[in-house]
C-alpha cells in the first residue's frame, strides 16, 4: 500500500481507488509478472517474501541495501521509522553464501541520530566515473554521503532539484539513470544553472550520451529505470515509462541495451517504479548460484 510516512515528501505517491485488499492483490501479481519477465531475459533475480503488515515499501529494497565490486556490501539509515523494519538479515546471508562478500558496511545505527541516505535512491552511482549524483533532500545527509563517498571511492556530486510544481526532489533516482553508453535524466530539474551544466558535462565525459527528459516523461517514471545484464544487456522500466519515451530517445538506448518493460501501474502509486524495485548485484558470484 501507499505508505502514509512517506507521502509528505514524496510528490510520486498517489491515492488509488481500488481497496487495500485489491490493491495488495493487484500489486504482487505485477510484482509476480515482473520476475517472470527479468527472468525470461536471463537476468538473475533473487525474490524474498514479505509477509509482515508493517512494512508497505519493502517492495523497494534498493533504498535500505547495496552491492558494490570487490565484496562490499552497505547497509543504509532510512527517514521513515517504518521503513527501518524493512532490513533483513536472512537477506544479507543470503548474498554471503551465494557471492564473495568480503565486507558489510551498515550506517543503519546514524539513525538514532536523525541521519538518513536511502541508498541508490538517494544517490545514483556512476560506476565507471564512480561519482555519487545526489539530490539535497532529507534522505541524503551530506555528511553521511562524504562518509559513504570515502569508504567506497565515489564523488559526490550534489544539487538541488525541484520538480514542475516547485516541489523539492526527494530521491535522485526519479530523475536519472545511468546505463552504459547513455543516461536518462530531466535536466531543468536541477535548480542551479552552473551544475546544470556541471551534470550534463560529467555524464557526457564519462562517454555516454544525455537522453533528456521531459516533466511528463519524470511524471511517467522515464528516470527511474535501471540497466541490466541478462542474456544480452536489458534497460528495465516500466511499461508507462516506456510508451512516454521518444522513438528518438528509445533509438538512443536501443544502441547499446534492449528496453525491458515491466507493467507495474499499482506499484507505481506507491511513489516508485522499477529502479525503486531492484537491488542491483553488483558482487562476484560463486559457483552455484539458486534463484
Amino acid at each position: 500500500r501507499s505508505n502514509p510516512q512517506t507521502s509528505g515528501d514524496n510528490a510520486f505517491q498517489t491515492t488509488g481507488t481500488q481497496s487495500a485488499m485489491d490493491t495488495s492483490k493487484a500489486a504482487l501479481a505485477e510484482f509476480d509478472r515482473a520476475v517472470h519477465s527479468l527472468r525470461d531475459a536471463g537476468v538473475v533475480t533473487h525474490v524474498f517474501d514479505d509477509t509482515g503488515t508493517e512494512t508497505p515499501d519493502s517492495v523497494f529494497p534498493n533504498n535500505w541495501l547495496s552491492t558494490h565490486t570487490g565484496g562490499q556490501i552497505a547497509i543504509y539509515p532510512m527517514y521513515a521509522a517504518n521503513r527501518r523494519k524493512e532490513r533483513r538479515w536472512d537477506i544479507i546471508e543470503m548474498l554471503k553464501q551465494q557471492y564473495r562478500v568480503q565486507d558489510v558496511i551498515d550506517y543503519s545505527g546514524l539513525e538514532q541520530d536523525n541521519l538518513s541516505l536511502e541508498g541508490t535512491g538517494a544517490m545514483v552511482l556512476d560506476q565507471i566515473g564512480r561519482i555519487a549524483y545526489t539530490v539535497q533532500s532529507n534522505r541524503a545527509d551530506p555528511v553521511l554521503l562524504e562518509r559513504f563517498c570515502t569508504h567506497f571511492n565515489y564523488e559526490p556530486i550534489v544539487f538541488e532539484a525541484k520538480d514542475a510544481k516547485g516541489s523539492d526532489v526527494y530521491h535522485t533516482n526519479v530523475l536519472m539513470g545511468i546505463g552504459t553508453e547513455y543516461a536518462l535524466i530531466y535536466l531543468d530539474m536541477i535548480v542551479d544553472p552552473t551544475r546544470r551544466t556541471t551534470v550534463a558535462k560529467r555524464l557526457e565525459e564519462s562517454g555516454r550520451e544525455v537522453i533528456d527528459l521531459s516533466a511528463d516523461q519524470i511524471a511517467s517514471f522515464a528516470g527511474n529505470a535501471m540497466e541490466l545484464t541478462g542474456d544480452c544487456r536489458v534497460l528495465a522500466l516500466s511499461a508507462r515509462a516506456l510508451d512516454a519515451l521518444t522513438s528518438s530517445q528509445l533509438k538512443t538506448v536501443e544502441r547499446s541495451a534492449t528496453p525491458l518493460p515491466l507493467s507495474i501501474p499499482t506499484i507505481e502509486t506507491a511513489g516508485g517504479s522499477v529502479r525503486c524495485m531492484l537491488a542491483g548485484i553488483h558482487l562476484t558470484a560463486r559457483e552455484r548460484i539458486t534463484p
